[in-house]
């Protein structure tokens, strides 16, 4: 588990960034793997969802998790929320309420903690290409701003992801960012007739021009089998039929 060292200085927060090691499933998904989504076996996916649980406190509700669609869509659980079997079809938690850990799936795409100390109000947020394109994090932090946080008090953690070298993208995907805003070719770049994309730097741009300047980045590569992440890139190019979840989570103590 990694923490942002911007948040852990927060004492009315617990959060984690947590990587492959330390779970039960076993093959693929060795052996953190708390993604529902794939194809691990169910006990087994339970068992590590409370590893992690555990490991921010024993003294809690289960993590709160979505059913991630890339989107922009967000969901708010405050006092009078009542959590459904069924998970939100969403990309974004934001939550107020206490011991509620709020959970994120990723497996290359970016992982976000946030936290407001003064507000006392956290978010998790999944942002792939797809969701930082259509305006995710514009859409957090201006529910945020609307539920009385400041800017100035608002920190933001990107967790582990796949980094530029590793994102190989195609000529129609760079086109439909230059579409949408000619700067936004400083994110590419060109090398021996390939296209990298440099996904956590397009992502911290997004808070950047939503005037949040208390960001940290944590710069590993989800790619890189050394880090002992999952990667869904990795996994592809290694031929393997599914992949296992990295999950990155927040609770208000």
């Amino acid at each position: 588990m990694i923490k942002s060292k911007k948040l852990k200085k927060f004492k009315g927060i617990s959060h984690g960034f947590f990587n492959r090691k330390g779970g039960k499933s076993k093959g693929i998904y060795y052996s953190l793997n708390c993604g529902s989504g794939s194809r691990d076996k169910k006990t087994n996916i339970n068992k590590n969802l409370r590893i992690v649980k555990n490991k921010l406190t024993k003294k809690s509700k289960d993590i709160f998790l979505l059913h991630q669609i890339h989107s922009n869509k967000i969901v708010f659980i405050g006092n009078n929320y009542k959590i459904k079997k069924n998970k939100i079809k969403a990309d974004a938690i934001i939550t107020d309420q206490k011991k509620l850990p709020i959970g994120i799936l990723t497996a290359d795409c970016v992982p976000i903690l946030i936290y407001d100390n003064v507000r006392k109000i956290i978010a998790a947020i999944h942002s792939g290409w797809k969701g930082a394109y259509k305006g995710i994090i514009s859409n957090v932090i201006n529910f945020l701003i609307k539920k009385g946080c400041k800017r100035k008090n608002i920190y933001a953690a990107i967790g582990p992801c796949i980094t530029q070298k590793n994102y190989n993208v195609k000529e129609n995907f760079f086109k439909k960012f230059m579409k949408k805003n000619l700067k936004n070719k400083i994110f590419f770049k060109k090398s021996k007739n390939s296209i990298y994309f440099d996904l956590p730097g397009y992502v911290k741009s997004q808070l950047k021009i939503n005037r949040i300047l208390n960001i940290d980045h944590i710069n590993i590569d989800t790619f890189d089998l050394r880090n002992n992440y999952f990667s869904a890139r990795r996994s592809l190019r290694l031929k393997d039929d599914d992949y296992g979840r990295n999950i990155s989570i927040i609770m208000i103590n």
